[in-house]
This record gives structure tokens, C-alpha cells and sequence, in this order.
């Protein structure tokens, strides 16, 4: 039996005249029954949000009841957290014990944020005029079009709606097509909540016409996407038609580097943390692994072991350690690239099957002895295949991994601290993490550069993007000028 799961649109849950359905992907069966938005219920949530923006109970708030209703919130989601979370193991295929705890995790953005939503100040500025007083304030920029990806549906929703909430924004969110349920099911969490009508509106639907309605709208005032490269390109041309400003969280083709002094089964471990966990299913995916020559086949080895021990099979199951991916087209573009890969001379030391399973699943990938200049180490990929590069410097490590149109992430193995600091800097991307990878917070900002997008979301850093500043002058003398002069 299916789930059916509605639009909110103000105080209104809307069917929407059609449907989609959405597949689970362990099963390849559908599992829920998902509302599909017209132009009409575009323009609607739109609206409500606007009203409720412009003159509605939530414009009166202050900053204190915001962080209020905000905290309420984030009791209300770890009340709710284990349904959630299996809605999106059912919806994208992911471990349930990740996505139950990212959902069990979401709270802890909310009560953050929620304590900034009263700290929200301006500045006192020397006008450089004894006859004016002049100052800075911060104000919420308006309705906020969100347009979701199907990785991590809530945990990205949350890098965008709990600053812009904090800041005093509305928001309208379109989930993806491909696993749209938890975020249907979460918008009815802002009634419980005690929200007024119309701060989170949702509005679905498997057309692409429902995210473009929505972004080329004129009453959204910024759009904040998360997905691809060429479809944040064109929400950026479509948002920018009406002037609205954009945040881009886009792809990523991450170095994570291994320096031979580093602790090995340390970075082996980390190389498996970037690209098999979630299947390679994530942004800031280490996809490229970049090993001194003098270790390479030792960490090869290594990574290759543990990659082969890695389990397979039901999400909802807690021993499993990969399920499939998400849905055919993706399975079928990872599939492609690993056979291009050993058509062009790489060497597949691991995995590039199904594990016995058929389906959606796809193995755990190393693709050995290949060069930065092959398309399995330039594209994004979004599927569990780790490229390993070799480098015999810190330069030539550096070289190879800025050598990329993307610049979201990267990993540095050593024990040198001083080599850390300098790769740090040299490396052109929005996050690096040493002796470590894949490790995110609320209080840290997080973007890319180039082709990874621009913006940052989380920390204060992500509640400016919600803000907009004004500039005020008050003449304090009451005398008169000439009108014909600039002042």
C-alpha cells in the first residue's frame, strides 16, 4: 500500500490536480503517492508566502519569538525524527542509520539558529557630516525559493530555511522529484510547531516545470539551490531575470591527499568515509584520491580490502553499509563512466558490478593507474568510484587537485603540521578538512568555488545570505541646502 502525501500552501494541504509516484529504490516498487504542482499552486505558495512576509502575523514577530518558535521546532523534529528519516531511506536509498541521524542531527541547526534570531544588529557610521546621523541596519530579504536535491533532502533543507527563518524570511521549497516524501511530510511539522500560515510552503512535482516556475517567479526575492552544475546554471540565468540573487551549492570532484608520513590506516579509513559512505552519493565526495607514490600500492591495497568487505543490501537493514542507488538514470551514468574508465586503460581494482544483487547496487569502485586528464577524474560522477592518482610532491599534490573546474572540498593525510597550514591555503576550495573528511556543523560555513557555486550556507556566514542591509541618514539641524548641490 502507498502513502499519499500532500502540498502545504499556507494553512492548506493541496492534492494538486495529477500525481507522481515515487520509488523506493531497494524494492523498484512505488511507495508513495505525491502531489503534482500546477502553475496555479505555484503562484499560490508564492503568495502566501509573500502575505505572510508583507503584513502576516510572522512579519510582527520579533527576533526572540522567532528563536522561540524555532526551538519549538526543533523539539517537534526529534519527535518525529524515525519517521523521517525512513521516509528518506525509502524515497533516495541511503542507510536509514545515516539518514535517521541526520534527521535526529536537524535540531541542533535550529536551536542555533534560533539563538541568532535576536542578535540580528546594524552598526552606528561617521557620516563625515556633523549635521547627519547616519546608520546600517539588517533586514530579511523576503521570500525565499529553495530547490532541493535527493541526497539529503532535510539536512540541506535545513542549511537554507534555518538561517533565512532566523533572519525573518518565508520560504517556498520545491523537493526533488526523485525523493520528495520527508519534505512533504515536514512541512506539516510548522503547524505543530505553532508557525503561522504561509512562513513554509511546499510545492512538488516530477515536471521541471514546477522548480523553473518557481525560481523565475517574480515575487521570490532569492533562490537557494542545491543540485548539479548545469541546472544551477539555469536557475541562476532564470533567477536573474527578475533580479534575484542566488545561492549555488553545486557538484564537486574533491582531492582527498595522502602524504606518505601520514597515518595509513587512518587515511585509508577517510578514503573510504569520502566515497563509500551515502555510495558516493554526496557533494563533498572525495572522489579523486591523490596517494604518494611512495605508499600508493599500500593504500591501494588497503582501500581496496575494505572495500570489498563493504556490505550491501537493505537500507532499513543496520548491518548494511551501501544500498543502491537512488534511481535507474544515476545507476546507469555510474555504470558508464567506470566502463569508459577501463575502456581508456585504468585498472579496475575493485568492484564495478552489482554485488549479486541486481537492482540498483553498484559496488564499491577503485579505478587505479589513471591520470587527472581522464573524464572518471575530471566529471562528477555521484556513485561509489574513487579515482587514485598518484603525486611524488606537495606541489605536484597541489597541482593535480586545484586541476579541476569544481572546488568544493578536499582531505589532507599528514602528520606535518606546517605542511597542513601551507596546503590549506594553496588549495582552491571552500573546505578542507586534515586528518579527516566528510565531517559537517552548523556553526561552519560551507560552499564551494568555481564550478562548486557561490555562497555560503551555515554558520553567520549562511544567515547574512537572508539579509540585506539599509542605509539610513538623518539630518539632525533642520536647516536647508542648496538642492542643486549633492549633499
Amino acid at each position: 500500500m502507498t502513502t499519499t502525501v500532500t502540498m502545504r500552501i499556507g494553512a492548506e494541504r493541496r492534492a494538486g490536480t495529477t500525481t507522481f509516484d515515487s520509488i523506493d529504490p531497494y524494492t523498484g516498487e512505488a511507495w508513495a503517492t505525491v502531489a503534482e504542482a500546477s502553475r496555479a499552486d505555484v503562484d499560490d505558495a508564492v503568495a502566501a508566502a509573500r502575505a505572510a512576509f508583507d503584513g502576516g502575523e510572522w512579519s510582527k514577530l520579533s527576533g526572540r519569538e522567532r528563536g522561540r518558535l524555532m526551538r519549538r521546532l526543533a523539539a517537534v523534529i526529534e519527535e518525529h525524527a524515525d519517521e523521517l528519516g525512513l521516509a528518506e531511506t525509502r524515497d533516495n536509498g541511503k542507510l536509514l542509520r545515516e539518514m535517521g541521524g541526520q534527521v535526529r542531527s536537524l535540531s541542533a541547526w535550529y536551536e542555533y539558529y534560533a539563538g541568532l534570531a535576536d542578535k540580528i544588529d546594524g552598526r552606528v557610521v561617521d557620516t563625515g557630516r556633523p549635521d547627519y546621523f547616519g546608520f546600517v541596519t539588517r533586514e530579511p530579504i523576503g521570500v525565499v525559493g529553495a530547490v532541493l536535491p535527493w541526497n539529503s533532502p532535510l539536512l540541506l533543507l535545513t542549511f537554507k530555511i534555518a538561517p533565512a527563518l532566523a533572519a525573518g524570511c518565508t520560504i517556498v521549497a520545491k523537493p526533488s522529484e526523485q525523493a520528495p516524501v520527508s519534505i512533504l511530510k515536514f512541512a506539516d511539522l510548522f503547524e505543530e510547531a505553532g508557525f503561522p500560515p504561509g512562513v513554509f510552503n511546499t510545492v512538488s512535482g516530477a515536471s521541471r516545470e514546477v522548480g523553473e516556475w518557481l525560481v523565475g517567479h517574480p515575487g521570490v526575492d532569492r533562490v537557494s539551490f542545491t543540485g548539479s552544475e548545469i541546472t544551477g546554471a539555469a536557475v541562476a540565468a532564470a533567477a536573474a531575470k527578475h533580479l534575484a540573487p542566488v545561492t549555488l551549492e553545486l557538484g564537486g570532484k574533491s582531492a582527498n591527499i595522502v602524504f606518505p608520513d601520514a597515518d595509513l590506516a587512518a587515511a585509508s579509513n577517510g578514503l573510504i568515509a569520502g566515497i563509500f559512505a551515502a555510495a558516493g552519493q554526496t557533494c563533498i565526495a572525495g572522489s579523486r584520491a591523490l596517494v604518494h607514490a611512495d605508499v600508493y600500492e599500500e593504500v591501494v591495497a588497503r582501500v581496496a580490502e575494505r572495500a570489498a568487505r563493504i556490505r550491501l543490501g537493505d537500507p532499513k537493514d543496520p548491518e548494511t553499509e551501501m544500498g543502491p542507488i537512488c534511481f535507474p538514470g544515476q545507476h546507469e551514468k555510474i555504470r558508464r563512466f567506470v566502463a569508459q574508465a577501463k575502456e581508456q586503460g585504468a585498472d579496475i581494482v575493485g568492484g564495478g558490478g552489482d554485488g549479486g544483487l541486481g537492482g540498483l547496487f553498484f559496488e564499491p569502485t577503485i579505478v587505479a593507474n589513471v591520470t587527472n586528464d581522464a573524464m572518471v577524474c575530471q566529471e562528477e560522477i555521484f556513485g561509489p568510484v574513487l579515482s587514485v592518482l598518484r603525486f611524488s610532491s606537495e606541489e605536484e599534490a597541489i597541482a593535480i587537485a586545484n586541476d579541476s573546474r569544481y572546488g568544493l572540498a578536499a582531505g589532507i593525510w599528514t602528520a606535518d603540521i606546517r605542511r597542513a597550514f601551507r596546503m590549506t591555503k594553496a588549495l582552491r576550495v571552500g573546505t578542507v578538512w586534515v586528518n579527516a573528511y566528510r565531517t559537517l556543523n552548523y556553526a561552519m560555513p560551507f560552499g564551494g568555488i568555481k564550478s562548486s557555486g557561490f555562497g555560503r550556507e551555515n554558520g553567520t556566514e549562511g544567515l547574512h545570505e537572508y539579509l540585506q542591509e539599509k542605509a539610513v541618514w538623518i539630518e539632525t539641524t533642520g536647516a536647508t541646502r542648496d538642492p542643486f548641490v549633492l549633499g
